[in-house]
């Protein structure tokens, strides 16, 4: 009888020919068997495991049990039971390659419909005021986050949860996406812009910042009145010192994460202009905003000139560094009676009071959002500081909101931002002669948040504006006007190019380095 022939055992052979009790050659990528039959080797493909593991769970359910789902690394992380490889119906055919590598297969559905939502509904209420570019926020940008920019992914995904969530509020599952998506978009937004800015992600950091900047403001409008206050548990241990009368629990919060956000927008646009430029989708977006027409006069001939009345008295005699109000940011700043200093603070006065009178005119064109992301980095150190004339500007700011109270990512902030901010100078934290010097330049923010339009037969606001007699002027009129000048001053874009080349305009920016320690900040915040 002749010798039997020798052979070597395939020890580390592919699951696949081990499941089919057949030798592996154990060639990678892919093994010589799977190769000969056309199916995926798990040499090649790891995931196929998960897939052997996700077939074995679905035949061990029964009809009562729910199925038991594996995570790829999805932001919502679910929990999976202990699944025995033995057990899979290793012998039949494997169901196909998961659509996604990352999701697991029941929150491929949950990310489908965010999508779907995203495409349908919320993409259009982004551009009320600019139609035309509708066609980037639905198709151009899903495309570019598709070519492998998961912060734009994760921070699409994030605001059609925010909106979902905004129809259903009771929706667990919805509210769990809208912090987790947040979190992980503002977690990879900050990974990349540490890693510098260039011409390959130039476009998805602009539009990633766009979005954060809606994502920042409608998860304000989910905070209940007592959220707009700090929490008393996390107060505890400040103490009785005057300077921290702020900090108090039921004291109204500025939201700073807001702001910087809005800033962030115009940090990116600053540091990635020469490729933002030449960017036909970001020049779209750009031009699609009503051009800034600023009137720096101070006299009272403006809306709202009468916020710089006592401004250079203010200036000549500065708050002391014992003052309560003051020593509220932990930015080294100059001091106060330095020239430079003063100079620093009537631009940042004057500047937001321009852009309150231009926004005012026009607050239909979506004119108001423009006032968080153009006021100056010295702007929001003055709220830092809790100066009164800073917080009767942003009162008048958010009062301006009121015209775009049908938006649902503003729904109801003008009311109760105004009133947060008016209860500062309502209470002991400027003394009792505060409210009485500022009632009348807070009166006109209070009658506009306390407003009530007319509502139609269903109860929903109708779609006529403001009255002109309330509001202090008439918004069409004013936007004829505006054209008319528009045509003389050119377009957003031009702005831009200009502030661009000027260096002083430049230094009012923050920093991208700045803005991502920022957003680092804001990170542990997405969840609230």
């Amino acid at each position: 009888m002749p010798p039997r022939r020798s052979h070597k055992k395939s020890r580390a052979g592919c699951r696949r020919c081990k499941a089919r009790k057949i030798k592996c050659d154990e060639v990678h990528p892919r093994c010589g068997n799977c190769v000969k039959h056309g199916v995926a080797c798990d040499f090649e493909h790891p995931e196929v495991l998960a897939d052997l593991q996700a077939a074995a769970a679905a035949a061990a359910q029964t009809p009562s049990t729910p199925a038991t789902t594996v995570n790829f690394g999805s932001p919502i992380v679910p929990s999976a039971g202990h699944l025995s490889l033995a057990s899979a119906p290793l012998a039949r055919p494997l169901p196909p390659p998961p659509m996604s590598t990352t999701t697991a297969p029941g929150h491929r559905l949950l990310e489908l419909k965010l999508m779907h939502h995203y495409t349908v509904m919320t993409c259009k209420t982004f551009t009320f005021t600019a139609p035309v570019t509708e066609d980037i926020w639905k198709i151009t940008v899903p495309n570019l986050a598709f070519s492998g920019s998961q912060h734009l992914a994760d921070s699409i995904l994030a605001v059609a949860a925010l909106h979902l969530r905004s129809i259903n509020p009771n929706d667990k599952e919805i509210v769990r996406a809208s912090h987790a998506y947040m979190a992980a978009s503002l977690e990879e937004y900050s990974a990349t812009l540490s890693q510098g800015i260039n011409h390959t992600n130039a476009e998805a950091l602009f539009l990633t910042a766009a979005l954060i900047a809606f994502q920042s403001t409608a998860t304000r409008v989910f905070m209940k009145d007592e959220g707009l206050s700090i929490n008393s548990s996390s107060t505890s241990s400040l103490s009785s010192d005057p300077s921290k009368r702020h900090q108090q629990p039921g004291c109204y919060a500025i939201p700073f994460t807001w702001f910087h956000s809005f800033q962030g927008v115009k940090a990116i646009t600053a540091a990635s202009w020469q490729y933002l430029r030449v960017s036909p989708v970001v020049t779209q977006v750009i031009n699609s905003q009503a051009a800034l027409q600023l009137d720096f006069r101070t006299g009272p001939e403006t809306f709202f000139g009468h916020l710089l009345e006592g401004l250079e008295e203010e200036l000549s005699n500065p708050p002391s560094s014992f003052d309560a109000r003051v020593p509220l940011t932990s930015r080294p700043l100059p001091p106060a009676n330095s020239p430079d200093h003063i100079s620093a603070t009537r631009q940042a006065y004057q500047h937001a009071v321009a852009v309150l009178n231009w926004a005012h005119k026009i607050p239909h064109k979506g004119a108001p959002l423009a006032f968080p992301a153009t006021v100056s980095k010295r702007f929001i150190e003055l709220l830092e500081e809790r100066r009164p004339r800073a917080l009767a500007i942003l009162a008048c700011f958010f009062a301006l909101l009121k015209s775009l109270d049908g938006v649902w990512w503003l729904q109801g902030m003008a009311r109760r931002e105004v009133l947060g901010v008016v209860s500062l100078f309502n209470s002991d934290f400027f003394g009792p002669d505060a409210y009485r010097k500022w009632w009348p330049h807070l009166e006109w923010a209070m009658r506009i948040a306390l407003f009530e339009p007319e509502r139609d037969g269903n109860g929903q606001q109708g779609g006529m504006p403001i009255p002109p007699e309330v509001w202090g002027s008439d918004w069409f009129a004013e936007e004829r006007a505006l054209e008319e000048q528009g045509r003389e001053q050119g377009d957003y874009f031009g702005h831009i190019e200009l502030l661009s080349q000027m260096s002083s305009a430049v230094n009012s920016i923050p920093t991208v380095p700045e803005y991502a320690a920022m957003m680092a900040g804001a990170r542990g915040q997405g969840g609230r």
